[in-house]
């Protein structure tokens, strides 16, 4: 009884120390990351962006309630996320959940704010049901809005979030100029890449001549000439680049006509200025055993079907560099692409961003495309063929200028029309990183990308595989055995111990 009185004190005081602690953690929000990634950690650019807040922000998040779990989970991230924000932000950033489904006045708010439903499929009382879900947020400041329709499961949330405020909160966008006049793709076919554009920057298009002052874009933006591109104009470049301009050049060196079987150079007078500055790019087509398919259509008697075929003239890139520009990538598909190398010497700092798989090869034009050639080991004698590279240093004068190249032309163009596509986001990821890198001194581009779309698991061996489900199951079972022969020793030693004693 007395032994239990000297405890009472000290289970008041743990009991104490319990309140206390979970007092401070209502208060005072804060989260230890383990993550390899770091992905529940603020980027400085975030707390860059938060700390020049000077008014409040307010993020209305419009989430239904009742989802799965997989879906659910997009809920709590993003709340978690929403915590980082306010705590960092010392209040300036504030946040409330409305659920949509709750009553029609919501959910028609959520509809006007411009929050997109999407339908997901669940399970009640052993049936699968459709359900209508909201997933978005809208950021208010300053009496402006900014809207994310749609937060999805894996992407990078901070970015999406850190980038809308910055949207909301920049004052003066740096300028881009995207350069036409020579048969390139006019803004309107970009949608993708314009949207991200126009988050931090303003897109101008930019003819080459006398009378444009080109000093005044961050960035210009060479993409898919079809024509052949004056001295004049390359000269122009090139006083660009010796003011320490930047520029992002993706063409093509080669054209692949399907619809005539074949595939040819291209010769615009750009593939030659860029060999004046070292990067030496083939009239090649680069192909890969990684690669994307294309539908040939056969006919069988009265029938004609689809059917998929690899074409390894349309690689799939998942070799990058450790870069900020290519940083997160996982998988850029490319089309009708050409190998480059770069021959110049030391003074300018050269790095390959993006290369093929070990698999690879690379065929001179003219080429003939025979789709149902039967592609083997063979076929892919080379490896690793760049096909973006960075060009770093004083290239063309006095002052550092930085130029990254990609050959492909159309891998970030949507089109227009009948034939406008679709696009991968990792394309659209690789363009836009490649602009932010160039122009961009917030550090948003390390965000993009932040956030996991695809993490296979590795695959493992039978053997292995074995190996593993009977350790599993026999661990368990030794490790009781063991311990139920030590227990039935431990008791046997006291029981002897114990009639040794009484015998003395």
């Amino acid at each position: 009884m007395k032994s239990k009185k000297l405890l009472l004190p000290y289970f008041l005081l743990l009991g104490g120390v319990l309140i206390l602690l979970n007092v401070l953690a209502n208060r005072f929000f804060f989260r230890i990351d383990f993550t390899d990634d770091q992905r529940y950690t603020l980027s400085d650019a975030t707390h860059q962006i938060i700390n020049h807040l000077d008014d409040p922000v307010t993020v209305t998040a419009y989430f239904s309630q009742d989802l799965p779990p997989d879906v659910s989970r997009v809920r709590t991230d993003f709340k978690n996320l929403l915590q980082e924000f306010h705590s960092v932000s010392h209040g300036k950033v504030n946040y409330e959940f409305v659920a949509p489904n709750d009553n029609s006045d919501t959910e028609q708010q959520a509809v006007d704010a411009g929050i997109q439903p999407v339908v997901i499929n669940v399970r009640e009382k052993d049936q699968a049901v459709q359900k209508k879900a909201y997933l978005g947020a809208v950021i208010h400041y300053e009496g402006k809005s900014q809207v994310i329709p749609f937060l999805q499961p894996g992407s990078g949330m901070e970015y999406a979030l850190a980038s809308a405020i910055r949207k909301l909160t920049v004052k003066n966008k740096p300028e881009i100029g995207l350069i036409q006049g020579n048969g390139e793709p006019a803004k309107y076919e970009f949608p993708q890449v314009m949207q991200e554009l126009n988050v931090l920057y303003n897109v101008r298009n930019v003819t080459l001549n006398d009378s444009v002052y080109l000093g005044k874009y961050k960035t210009l933006i060479l993409d898919g000439p079809k024509d052949s591109i004056p001295p004049e104009q390359l000269k122009l470049l090139n006083n660009y680049l010796a003011q320490g301009g930047n520029l992002l050049v993706a063409f093509d060196r080669v054209d692949g006509q399907l619809e005539r079987s074949r595939g040819v150079a291209i010769n615009t007078g750009l593939e030659t200025w860029l060999a004046d500055k070292g990067i030496q790019v083939e009239s090649s087509f680069v192909t890969d055993a990684s690669c994307s398919t294309i539908s040939l259509r056969q006919q069988s008697g009265l029938f004609s079907f689809s059917t998929q075929l690899q074409f390894p003239y349309l690689p799939i890139i998942t070799t990058f560099a450790n870069h900020p520009v290519t940083k997160g990538l996982e998988a850029v598909s490319l089309q009708f692409a050409s190998p480059m190398k770069y021959t110049g010497d030391s003074t300018l700092t050269f790095i390959p961003l993006a290369k093929t798989s070990r698999m690879s090869g690379k065929q001179h034009t003219p080429v003939y495309f025979d789709i149902e050639h039967h592609w083997t080991d063979k076929d892919f004698p080379l490896s690793n063929e760049v096909v973006a590279g960075l060009l770093e240093g004083k290239i063309t004068g006095p002052a550092n200028a930085r130029m990254i190249v990609i050959t492909d032309g159309d891998f970030a163009v949507n089109g227009s029309g009948q034939s406008a596509r679709q696009l991968p986001g990792d394309n659209i990821n690789f363009f836009v990183n490649a602009v932010d890198w160039l122009s961009d001194d917030t550090g948003l581009i390390d965000l993009r990308t932040k956030g996991i779309s695809s993490r296979p698991l590795a695959k493992i061996q039978d053997g292995k595989k074995s190996f593993l489900k009977y350790f599993n199951f026999l661990l368990p079972t030794l490790l009781i055995i063991i311990y139920g022969v030590f227990r039935a020793q431990r008791k046997r030693w006291i029981r002897i111990k114990r009639m040794e004693d009484d015998y003395v």
